[in-house]
């Protein structure tokens, strides 16, 4: 089945035969090879006074394809709306957190984040790239790294509660470390609450199995932990001391706790590769993890992790949260 590329002029024209004929439109996405969701999107949008004409909705299609492409043009035609969208890039706002709040806010004019990502990659708009994570027009793909590390008394995700599989219930966590640069010292012990997104950072003096003991039992002094998710590292060997049941991804499965992994990608805007966290106070990775948690997030339906969390109750300390 067809997944991308627009409806064709032959394919419309077949629609609109279908359609006299009284087809489905299950029928009819059968017929031509697409997706249902596709051909009920095509009629509901270029259908012209509630008839379907085939020859005038390839016209409406092919004009609006042609405005899509100058949509970006919007934000250079208003100052206002350009000040607030490098503004909000400098706030650490991503393009997609910016449309979403000016989408819920109903502000106007609107701009979507495909419209944003084409304004930076203009040279009115470029050099506000910087403020995006990735510095980048394009983001590397990373292959995932981890160590195969005997872990005693070891229980699997498969045994996870369907209440953090689903992340239907608060309260349970994934956790992963974010290093020093080769030769540093420390690092930081990175919790997500895997409902609300929120997200802890702890301060560790080295990688040693008793420095995330401690990194992880100041979460559940801070937040509702009722178990964690965790990768197969050697730091991980103490967890039977951790307070709450812990479970572990399978070997090379980092993408099993791809929360955390996004949460440590967020973290690296603040301190990148390269950074000796020796030199870095717990107070600037709890100011760090503050912005992240005050961000309005696409999948919360644009509200704040930590809004998310007061509203469920799992804070139980919302100051430290905040300023470490």
């Amino acid at each position: 089945m067809k997944r991308k590329g627009d409806l064709s002029r032959a394919e419309r024209l077949e629609i609109g035969i279908l359609l006299e004929k009284r087809y489905s439109l299950r029928s009819i996405a059968r017929a031509l090879g697409r997706g249902h969701n596709t051909v009920s999107y095509e009629i509901r949008t270029n259908s012209v006074n509630g008839q379907y004409d085939a020859l005038k909705a390839h016209a409406k299609a092919r004009v609006r394809k042609r405005f899509r492409k100058f949509q970006w043009s919007k934000i250079n035609a208003d100052s206002e709306l350009e000040r607030l969208v490098i503004a909000k890039l400098k706030g650490h706002w991503n393009p997609d957190e910016i449309a979403g709040w000016l989408k819920e806010s109903k502000r106007r004019p609107y701009v979507s984040k495909t419209a944003i990502y084409d304004w930076l990659r203009t040279s009115r708009g470029e050099q506000y790239c910087e403020y995006l994570y990735s510095k980048r027009k394009r983001v590397k793909k990373r292959r995932p790294k981890a160590k195969k590390i005997l872990i005693p008394n070891r229980v699997s995700i498969s045994l996870r509660s369907l209440g953090a599989e689903n992340r239907s219930r608060y309260g349970h966590w994934e956790r992963d470390s974010v290093v020093s640069k080769k030769g540093g010292v420390g690092g930081v012990a990175v919790h997500q609450e895997r409902k609300s997104r929120l997200v802890v950072g702890i301060k560790v003096a080295s990688m040693r199995p008793a420095e995330h003991a401690e990194a992880t039992q100041a979460v559940a002094r801070l937040a509702v932990v009722k178990s964690t998710t965790a990768d197969n590292g050697i730091e991980n060997r103490t967890h039977e001391t951790w307070g709450a049941p812990v479970f572990f991804c399978d070997p090379y499965s980092s993408w099993q706790k791809g929360g955390v992994e996004n949460a440590n990608k967020m973290l690296r805007r603040y301190f990148p590769k390269g950074t000796d966290f020796a030199w870095v106070s717990q107070k600037e990775i709890s100011r760090a993890c503050a912005i992240i948690n005050d961000k309005p997030r696409r999948i919360l339906g644009y509200r704040s992790a930590r809004q998310l969390a007061l509203r469920a109750g799992i804070i139980k300390n919302e100051s430290v949260l905040i300023q470490g």
